[in-house]
């Protein structure tokens, strides 16, 4: 059984890293979003504004992930907020934080913060059971056909005949991998028509079916027809396949059953609102300009003959 760890990805939220010590003096909009530090729970003042302790464990933690471990200097991320604040002090003296542009920004941060926070909200509130995990890994493993792998080669011929032929070949004696190398079509050709270890679902019916009449060593001993043309099958070996053991996948279904849990509170959520669609989802076709017809070439008067 083959299991595939699907990641759900949350967007972390901006942080604001500073904060005016007088939230009159800000814009609404940013009064709004950030608390006022005080002093004692501030790590640095710039030109009176404070920084809050907090920031600067929130960078030291960001940067840390990002870095996988790596340990920055703190003087270093002090001077990145120092930085950042002197920024947004500039742009605020220019009341880059009233303009309409600015106050939309923001709104679409909050909007996009308030999602994530929600999700954040929905899985704390919803975590993945041990009986979920157990529940998923029954039916991957339920859902895989039967427990029995082969390995085989092929060769696949485009008619009947040729195939008939390679099989009296085969009935003579000659080897099968050589045959494959020089009388398939199929891509497989050049490893001698080895197709490796495969299960029953993975190969076309008839195929599958064909597979599994041979004892190990033998051969078909009449044609099999597919949508890809006569094939030629042996059956080097057999093996019953085992799926991974409960405990060695239960980190890779996790994150799998978060995100169907999270498809179906979404899916839920939009089953009991009321959506209205107020613009066109499809782009309209391109107007294009008709192309004038070429203006007819003058036609030259004809020349007037003179006496000679």
């Amino acid at each position: 059984m083959k299991l595939k760890a699907i990641s759900l990805i949350l967007a972390s939220s901006a942080f604001l890293a500073g904060c005016p010590q007088n939230a009159n003096t800000a814009a609404p909009a940013i009064a709004a979003a950030t608390p006022t530090v005080q002093k004692a729970d501030a790590a640095a003042s710039v030109n009176g504004q404070y920084i809050s302790k907090a920031a600067l464990e929130t960078l030291t933690q960001e940067v840390s992930q990002r870095a996988r471990g790596q340990k920055i200097p703190k003087d270093k991320l002090m001077d990145e907020l120092v930085k950042r604040e002197l920024l947004v002090q500039e742009a605020k003296s220019k009341h880059l934080d009233t303009t309409p542009d600015t106050l939309q920004r923001l709104a679409m941060m909050k909007s996009s913060l308030l999602s994530q926070l929600a999700i954040e909200d929905f899985i704390q509130a919803n975590p993945v059971t041990d009986a979920d995990l157990r529940a998923e890994y029954d039916k991957q493993v339920g859902d895989t056909s039967s427990g029995t792998e082969y390995k085989a080669r092929h060769i696949l011929l485009k008619e009947e005949a040729e195939a008939i032929a390679v099989i009296a070949e085969l009935d003579g004696g000659a080897d099968f991998a050589e045959l494959a190398k020089t009388k398939s079509t199929g891509p497989s050709k050049v490893q001698g028509g080895d197709l490796g270890w495969f299960g029953p679902k993975q190969m076309v019916a008839p195929f599958s079916a064909a597979t599994a009449t041979l004892e190990k060593g033998g051969y078909t001993k009449a044609p099999v027809k597919t949508q890809f043309g006569w094939h030629v099958i042996i059956l080097e070996d057999v093996r019953t396949k085992t799926p991974p053991p409960f405990e060695a996948v239960k980190s890779q279904l996790e994150p799998m059953i978060q995100r169907e849990k999270l498809t179906a509170y979404l899916e839920q959520l939009r089953s009991t609102a009321k959506v209205e669609i107020l613009v066109p989802l499809t782009d309209p076709a391109p107007v294009v300009a008709p192309v004038a017809a070429p203006a007819p070439a003058p036609i030259a008067p004809a020349p007037v003959p003179t006496a000679k």
